[in-house]
């Protein structure tokens, strides 16, 4: 625990609604606070949205010296930087792209600077080193800290340069800052940055404003369509390959939505266009690869979905949190199909040996994700090491409960018809077989003659594909380069009576009534007027600051002054979110608007 005085916990308190306007901590932001204040090196797990930024940058508002912050992502560096100069902290970055670098390193070495960021790969330098000499140095923040690490999900080799740079600073704290780090990478996080085991701060997993619903691919299209017309909110849709997201982002912006693709293969300058429209907009939709999201700090994204799987439960999870930060309701959608977990068990085999069984381990932790029938939030907060409630009550099985019926006789039928058929076919010739049609590619091979032929009778047929799905996800069942079914994993113990398959079959979807679908994605779920005047107010303060909307306030924050109308700056003032350098700004615009009403 840290061992600030009461007067500095005190003026931490002061710092918070002066500089952030928020009058009480959140989760864990006290105890990271008051570690850095005390001096003291930490990791900090947080999940996203739960305020990971503020726990460096009210340190660097009240300590004297910069604060020095490693941040994996140009984008990310911007984003961050915009919210601290809003916020009235002197903030700059050291990149490629920056024009101003001799005034930010005079500003630096003269203690001009609250914040500066900087990439790994340019804080790893000698001569960034040589700089940070010249200068007074409260604290180094490392953000993405899961990036140091071999055994998270994105790993950057130049994180692991950092130690040297850090330790020629011992004085200095260090903050490492993840969302996603399981008890191996945590481990890994500690020794490579030098911070003691005791300097472990864990927030837990869980965003509980996220609905989880997740369901297989039939029609992704049309999938993707109806949540859309869901949330009129923004959102991002991930596809598994660039064509895919450009014939995604063609055909969902026939809806009339405006919707851009990001990927790797365009030009920079048209990644840069499209992302900068994605932060500024209320409504946008980036269908995108994962290359986008970890430079995005956008709080209103309402949905996030995955037309494809995810490669690891870590990198899900990652992805999702970049739904709902600000806090509001939002949605996480996965789409999956079992020529998804064909395709990664075909990756697996082509990896290096040593890591196979860690990724085999990884894809059978999606497969329990994606096939049962329980709470999925329960299933991601376990994998994390947490011990969940069996219930959540906001994710699809916890609202409408799926049914389980025991399949594991048809699994034996299909999975014998794979074997005495050679091992080489696809499910439609195996249904043929299996249900007994009349098909002359049957008879030639002479398969109406086998024992499985005919044995799956009409009420049964109509299961085969799910079956196929679920044995193709636990790797039951798998493909070889021709699409035929293979025997794989367990399948040798299923046929002898050793295991069994309880299939879980979705309850038929509930007719939702438009208005209601609406409301559930609106900001602003009671129609208020005025809520949407200030709105209006802020995208035109957006757009004379040439920065985003989330940047001047949150919709939250608009509601309450919708809520509270305050009549005076003071009112005002008092309202969460609402700090001393924003109240200058712009309470006046926003106190002439209220009065109109």
């Amino acid at each position: 625990m840290s061992t600030i005085s009461p007067e500095t916990r005190e003026d931490a308190l002061s710092a918070l609604a002066r500089v952030f306007g928020f009058a009480r901590f959140r989760g864990v932001q006290d105890q990271v606070v008051s570690r850095v204040l005390a001096g003291q090196s930490t990791l900090a797990v947080m999940p996203t949205g739960a305020g990971k930024s503020l726990t460096y940058q009210l340190p660097a508002a009240m300590l004297p010296g910069t604060c020095v912050v490693v941040s994996p992502l140009i984008a990310l560096m911007h984003d961050q930087l915009r919210a601290a100069n809003a916020n009235g902290l002197a903030a700059a970055a050291l990149t490629s792209v920056d024009m101003d670098r001799e005034q930010t390193i005079e500003r630096f070495r003269n203690g001009q600077l609250d914040l500066l960021y900087i990439a790994p790969e340019r804080a790893s330098q000698p001569h960034f080193r040589e700089l940070l000499t010249r200068a007074p140095i409260a604290l180094f923040a490392i953000d993405e800290a899961h990036c140091v690490s071999e055994w998270g999900h994105d790993f950057r080799p130049d994180y692991r340069l950092l130690r040297p740079l850090l330790d020629s600073f011992p004085e200095v704290p260090r903050l490492a800052l993840t969302a996603t780090a399981d008890r191996h990478t945590r481990a890994d996080i500690l020794a490579q940055l030098g911070i003691a085991e005791d300097g472990l701060i864990i927030a837990g997993f869980d965003r509980p404003n996220i609905r989880y619903r997740i369901t297989p691919r039939d029609n992704a299209l049309r999938q993707l369509k109806a949540l859309l017309a869901e949330q009129p909110g923004p959102g991002i849709v991930y596809a598994p390959t660039r064509n895919g997201v450009e014939k995604l982002a063609g055909q969902l912006a026939e809806g009339g939505r405006r919707v851009l693709p990001y990927h790797a293969g365009l030009p920079p300058e048209v990644r840069a266009a499209n992302q900068a429209a994605f932060v500024a907009s209320e409504d946008m939709v980036m269908v995108a690869t994962v290359a986008f999201g970890m430079g995005i700090d956008k709080p209103d994204v309402r949905f996030v979905a995955h037309a494809g799987l995810p490669k690891s439960i870590e990198g899900y999870y990652q992805e999702t949190g970049r739904a709902g930060r600000d806090g509001d309701d939002a949605v996480a959608l996965m789409l999956w199909g079992a020529d998804d977990f064909a395709r990664a068990r075909m990756r697996i085999s082509e990896v290096e040996e040593h890591r196979q069984p860690s990724e085999r381990a990884r894809l059978d932790a999606l497969a329990n994700l994606v096939e049962t029938p329980t709470c999925r939030r329960a299933v991601l907060l376990r994998h994390f090491g947490e011990h969940p409630p069996e219930t959540c009550g906001n994710c699809d099985n916890c609202l409408h409960a799926p049914g389980v019926t025991d399949a594991t006789q048809l699994a034996r039928k299909l999975l014998s018809a794979v074997y005495r058929t050679g091992q080489m076919f696809g499910l439609g010739y195996l249904e043929k077989v299996l249900t007994g049609a009349a098909d002359e590619r049957v008879t030639d091979r002479g398969h109406d003659q086998l024992s499985v032929f005919g044995i799956v009778p009409g009420e049964e047929a109509a299961l085969l594909r799910p079956v196929a799905r679920a044995l193709q996800a636990r790797g039951t069942l798998i493909t070889n380069e021709h699409g035929g079914f293979m025997l794989g994993g367990d399948a040798r113990a299923l046929l002898k009576g050793e295991g069994r398959l309880d299939l879980v079959v979705a309850p038929k979807a509930e007719r939702t009534s438009r208005r209601r679908r609406g409301a559930e994605g609106e900001p602003n779920p009671i129609g208020d007027p005025l809520f949407e005047a200030l709105r209006g107010l802020r995208r035109e303060l957006a757009q004379e600051a040439g920065v985003p909307p989330y940047v001047i306030f949150h919709d939250s924050v608009l509601r309450d002054m919708a809520a509270r109308r305050p009549a005076t700056l003071q009112d005002l003032g008092a309202i969460g979110g609402v700090g001393a350098r924003k109240l200058e700004a712009y309470g006046d615009r926003f106190l002439q608007e209220i009065r109109g009403y």
